[in-house]
């Protein structure tokens, strides 16, 4: 039955209390008696590693799951969310991982698909944008009504997908991962819009693998294990060490990296001149990755990343230019003759190209493998041969739950990365091209990942790592570009610090040659 939200709450009680909730799937208890206290007023993390039951729990919040057992409380009053129109008549909102947006409309239609049309189940557009545009600006969000979301920025989208939980009267508001896809100017102005919305008494669940974020905007934190409340502490009496030891339940080692510098000199990854297929001309790209070497390229999204990493992957043909691979001409090869001529690939979008949702864990990471003589006997699989290579690769990479028969759809997000990693690097190319590698994993993994790549790098891979995060290019890479309207600058070696690469990133400082150059794409 749906619950509508109380006009005003029992003095003194929580927004949001969540008692005694448990659910099971199959043997795996994801969540054991867990409890959650949010206030009005209050950003409230919600931490864990992945699979720790995190999204989980909120999807019993938002309806998506029904508990096994426990009750929840909004304002005091106790619901029953037996769907997500229910959670949203009690003044829930959630914003999910994946944003759910329709790109061929514009802003304005898409907030309206939930609302409906002002007038007479009629759509005016004036009228709907001028709407949005209000409602935006008293959610103290920028956006442009008359946009389709096609066109807008992954930060953009985000704004959207708020102000969309928001129409519907939301008092307690979910973000999963919300920084994620963002770059460092979209999270501060992210931040300000979830000060000022705390400030009007509404309550905010942040779930951050970001344990920096998490303490700058968050007053409260409750932490979760394998499904079972570590417990909950004030932002201000905790520190990074201490929040990622309650997370695993040890200490992390820290990075492993080794000398800044490549340990080979052969170019194993060599790009010479290389245009993007466009109808209009594109300044021509010229880089190389040598053995044993790292190097970064960063910049704010939208400056040319993908099709640089879709280009060398031959998912996007190449205007101009060559691409090499150990001396081999890659350039008019497809994505399965580079695979095998020893090109491992990271893509930016698992789920679009990465990864096979519908289909097995066991499958997925026999996606490289399973025509080879070892995983088939004649037209037939050998499936004990898929099982155990999955089983080694889950139990490696700490996959949850380490179930290789599971659709790999049903993993969490961070999950399903660790799987992709596993199956790219166990292959051993002799050049990975990474894309975002440790987006939406926590803590550990990120730091267990990282460190596996710094592994292969001592071991001669040549590894271009492509990422939004800009602490994780300066920590992994020897070498530094920046992606600036099209175009790549390095940073020289003497000035690779936070300010100067972060400076580079926005146009200041980048080679006045290159940038009156640039064209964006």
């Amino acid at each position: 039955m749906e619950s509508t939200a109380p006009a005003s709450p029992p003095d003194g009680a929580p927004a949001l209390s969540m008692r005694g909730v448990s659910k099971r799937f199959g043997e795996l208890a994801a969540l054991a008696d867990v409890g959650l206290e949010v206030k009005s007023g209050e950003i409230h993390a919600l931490l864990g590693e992945n699979g720790a039951g995190k999204t989980t729990l909120m999807n019993v919040l938002y309806g998506l799951v029904k508990p096994d057992a426990g009750r929840i409380e909004i304002d005091g009053r106790p619901v029953a969310l037996d769907g997500p129109r229910a959670a949203r008549a009690a003044g829930i909102g959630m914003v999910h991982q994946h944003l759910a947006l329709v790109e061929p409309f514009t802003v304005a239609e898409n907030l309206v698909l939930d609302r409906g049309p002002a007038r007479g189940g009629l759509y005016r557009r004036a009228v709907e944008e001028a709407w949005a545009r209000e409602l935006a600006a008293g959610f103290g969000l920028a956006l442009e009504p008359d946009r389709r979301v096609a066109e807008l920025s992954l930060g953009e989208r985000q704004r959207v997908e708020i102000v969309k939980a928001l129409t519907s009267g939301a008092r307690i508001l979910v973000l999963d991962e919300p920084t994620t896809v963002l770059t460092p100017p979209e999270v501060r102005d992210l931040f300000v819009a979830l000060r000022e919305l705390a400030a009007r008494g509404r309550a905010v669940v942040f779930i951050s693998h970001k344990l920096s974020e998490v303490l700058d905007i968050c007053g409260r934190i409750t932490v979760l294990r394998q499904g079972v409340v570590q417990g909950t502490v004030a932002a201000a009496a905790t520190d990074e060490q201490d929040l990622a030891r309650r997370m695993v339940g040890h200490s992390l080692g820290g990075l492993s990296r080794g000398p800044r510098f490549p340990v080979g000199q052969a170019r194993l990854l060599e790009v010479v001149e290389l245009g993007v297929d466009s109808a209009a001309p594109r300044p021509a790209m010229n880089f190389h990755v040598s053995e044993g070497e790292i190097v970064g390229i960063a910049g704010v999204e939208g400056n040319g990343q993908l099709e640089i990493c879709e280009t060398l992957s031959g998912m996007r043909p190449a205007r101009s230019g060559t691409v090499r691979l150990g001396g081999r001409d890659l350039t008019r090869a497809s994505p399965l003759e580079r695979a095998r001529a020893g090109l491992g690939v990271i893509p930016e979008d698992r789920t679009q190209s990465g990864v096979v949702l519908e289909m097995s864990v066991a499958d997925n990471l026999a996606l490289r493998a399973h025509r080879r003589p070892a995983f088939r006997r004649g037209p037939f699989r050998l499936q004990s041969v898929f099982d155990a290579n999955a089983r080694e690769l889950v139990a490696k990479f700490e996959v949850r739950p380490p179930d290789p028969d599971r659709a790999i759809g049903t993993l969490s997000g961070g999950n399903q990365q660790k799987l992709l990693l596993a199956r790219e690097l166990s292959e051993r190319p002799t050049a990975l091209v990474a894309a975002n590698p440790t987006r939406g994993l926590d803590v550990a993994a990120t730091e267990a990942l990282q460190n596996r790549l710094l592994q292969a790098r001592a071991a001669g891979m040549a590894i271009l790592l492509v990422s939004t995060d800009l602490d994780e290019v300066l920590a992994l890479s020897d070498r530094i570009l920046v992606a600036f309207r099209g175009q790549l600058a390095e940073v020289p070696a003497e000035q690779l610090d936070r300010e100067t690469v972060g400076l580079m990133m926005g146009g200041v400082g980048f080679p006045a040659a290159a940038r009156e150059e640039a064209i964006r794409l």
